[in-house]
């Protein structure tokens, strides 16, 4: 055997013998940020079967103590108190003949072409139509006293969607009586229907063509805030996409009310006696217990609304845009979330409210904290009107989140900061909501508890 060859099997025996005993090596702990490790999906099943053994026992247990709760009768009790009497619902079919009304700006938007009455004068007139868009439902709900909360709120928010439609409406047809004839016929809006065989039709419609109660009509029953010519359509309707949205509707509305029934009344029932002593340990426990189930109803209520019911909306209007929501779950900032879990309320505040203010000089930050405030007072004017009392919890909860934006941005990052995201979401703003139900509760049960 060569002498090379006798070294070179001399060399892979000896590093055969080391390696036999040599096992440790320098290493980094799993768990430890250096080691670059991120397959945490073991984990992530073990969080979720914990969260569900727990919330079984939860269950088991809000069962053995208070029975089955769950009450159709009681359901309808919510939206009625006289069987013969029905002001929410007259309310919100009274809005058609309301909406009738308001039709007349396309009127005087004609007008306007012809140069008949100043500009001024129709500003005036739509300024008229969209504050009685406010002032009249909210007088009748605080009139009328066989109106219940929950019927009140639905048709006060139907009149506060309603007045946000044809602030759009008027602003837009307004940008194209500025960019004059000739630019707005790039603005051209699209109609598709199909007929019999099926395949989608399209005629371009330019502005002052799009005046007409067809076009305000499609306006406010798509699923979205924003008016413009030329709306993305979707060549057809998909029934089975249809059918899936329908049956996600009715079940989850049913899983919805199950839950409230039986799992948030008694805790708010139980709750009263703490406030009343002003028991500070118990109230704090009570809502964090009152917190756990009205997130999670929170968040089924936010697939219910915003993939659901949208979309079966969007479907049957053959509606192309369907981005109601972006992913709001992984917000590392407050702001990431308020402009990503409500994107038609976010793309209108952006395009009537924030970029307009901007044009004239405002300030950014100023400019911010008018839209939170913006959205402080519609959220004041949904709870406040229907339950006839005046507490400015959600006034106040929604101009928190202006400190907390600036906290969350200016000290944590990554995953502090979608931690500190999730826990204003639990314990939060619900607990605002939390407040004016025990409120409303003490007022009108009190007596009896």
């Amino acid at each position: 055997m060569p002498l090379c060859q006798f070294y070179t099997a001399l060399n892979v025996a000896k590093l055969r013998f080391e390696n036999c005993w040599r096992i440790e090596k320098s290493s980094e702990s799993l768990l430890s940020s250096a080691s670059g490790y991120s397959n945490y999906r073991g984990i992530l099943n073990w969080c979720v079967i914990m969260l569900v053994l727990s919330n079984a026992r939860l269950f088991l247990e809000n069962l053995i103590k208070y029975g089955i709760l769950v009450d159709p009768i009681q359901v309808v009790s919510l939206f009625l108190k006289d069987p013969y009497s029905w002001p929410a619902a007259c309310l919100t079919i009274g809005m058609n003949e309301f909406k009738k009304k308001n039709l007349f700006l396309l009127f005087f938007l004609n007008i306007f072409l012809q140069g008949t009455i100043s500009e001024t004068t129709g500003r005036i007139l739509h300024f008229f139509n969209l504050t009685c868009t406010l002032i009249f439902p909210a007088a009748l709900i605080l009139r009328v006293t066989s109106m219940t909360p929950v019927g009140a709120v639905i048709s006060l928010a139907i009149y506060t969607v309603l007045f946000l439609k044809l602030f759009s409406y008027q602003d837009t047809n307004r940008w194209c009586r500025e960019i004059g004839q000739a630019k707005a016929k790039k603005l051209t809006r699209s109609y598709s229907f199909a007929p019999c065989n099926g395949s989608a039709v399209q005629t371009h419609v330019s502005y002052p063509g799009n005046l007409t109660h067809r076009d305000i009509y499609y306006f406010i029953f798509a699923p979205t805030l924003c008016y413009q010519l030329n709306f993305p359509r979707s060549p057809r309707i998909r029934k089975r996409f249809l059918i899936r949205r329908l049956f996600e509707m009715l079940f989850l509305m049913q899983l919805l009310v199950g839950l409230i029934q039986q799992w948030m009344v008694p805790t708010i029932q139980n709750s009263m006696k703490p406030f009343q002593e002003m028991d500070f340990s118990r109230m704090v426990e009570r809502l964090l217990k009152l917190a756990v189930p009205n997130h999670l109803i929170w968040l089924i209520f936010f697939y219910w609304f915003f993939h659901s019911s949208m979309n079966f909306v969007a479907e049957l209007m053959q509606f192309g845009d369907r981005e109601f929501y972006r992913d709001w779950w992984n917000s590392e900032t407050v702001t990431y979330f308020w402009a990503n879990w409500n994107i038609p309320v976010h793309k209108w505040c952006l395009r009537h409210f924030y970029r307009p203010m901007l044009r004239r000089g405002v300030n950014r930050r100023l400019a911010q904290i008018a839209v939170f405030l913006g959205s402080a007072f519609f959220h004041e004017f949904l709870v406040s009107i229907p339950l006839k009392m005046f507490r400015l919890w959600a006034f106040m909860g929604m101009m928190a989140q202006v400190p907390l934006a600036w906290f969350v941005s200016r000290f944590l990052n990554g995953n502090y900061g979608n931690a500190a995201v999730w826990v204003s979401l639990i314990i939060g703003q619900p607990v605002a909501v939390l407040m004016y139900v025990h409120d409303y509760y003490v007022i009108h049960h009190g007596s009896s508890t």
